[in-house]
């Protein structure tokens, strides 16, 4: 998967990904909006280009509250998230090309006041999204915002997801309509958070184009 070549979807007014940029982008906002005052951390996990925290911070009044850590793997796309903070004058975002799903690259950002997991859910495995749903109470702040992703293909796996972070202490706060197309969830953490454990690796990226192959692969599937 080229995933610079993704990401051009976002500029396709109508597309699927920019429907799901809006909505994510509205939960960004109203997390920030409803923070408390004083610094904020945001942890962005698989960042992409970053536009969707980049394009909120550019002109939201937290703008200078926010320290942010946005992790990718891909260089081009971390080179075009440089560039646009950069541009909207975003000094204290810093992003890291590397291994998102790694926790070391989290430490001295965790607990966040907001968590971005947009892009992964799809790409991973069952085991994989509840062990990173687990690791969310890791890396989110008492109080602070889980906004996440996931695709709506069958077997659709929104309403796990949300029983996942229900079970470990988030609180739903918005979760769009299924025949939105796609999956955007926003949890609240009403729990204390873990110490982040060192040297663990949340999930493997697989891809979402290799888990569709693998299950129509499986006996009596279509």
């Amino acid at each position: 998967m080229d995933w610079q070549t993704w990401h051009d979807q976002y500029d396709v007014p109508d597309s699927w990904l920019s429907r799901r940029l809006r909505a994510v982008s509205a939960r960004i906002r109203a997390a920030l909006d409803a923070a408390p005052p004083g610094p904020l951390r945001v942890i962005s996990v698989c960042a992409g280009q970053g536009r969707d925290l980049i394009e909120v911070l550019a002109d939201h009044p937290r703008r200078d509250d926010v320290r942010a850590l946005l992790v990718e793997l891909d260089p081009r796309n971390t080179a075009f998230a440089v560039e646009s903070a950069r541009e909207a004058g975003l000094g204290q975002v810093d992003v890291v090309t590397g291994d998102a799903s790694l926790t070391d690259h989290y430490r001295g950002m965790a607990p966040a006041d907001l968590v971005l997991v947009c892009g992964v859910f799809g790409n991973i495995t069952d085991e994989d999204i509840e062990r990173t749903v687990g690791t969310c109470t890791q890396l989110c702040a008492t109080g602070g915002t889980v906004v996440w992703t996931r695709n709506r293909a069958a077997p659709d796996r929104v309403p796990l997801i949300c029983e996942w972070f229900e079970e470990r202490g988030f609180e739903r706060q918005w979760l769009s309509e299924p025949e939105a197309g796609h999956g955007v969830g926003a949890h609240r953490f009403t729990g204390e958070p873990h110490r982040l454990a060192e040297e663990k690796r949340m999930f493997d990226f697989v891809g979402y184009d290799v888990l569709k192959a693998r299950a129509q692969a499986k006996p009596g599937s279509s």
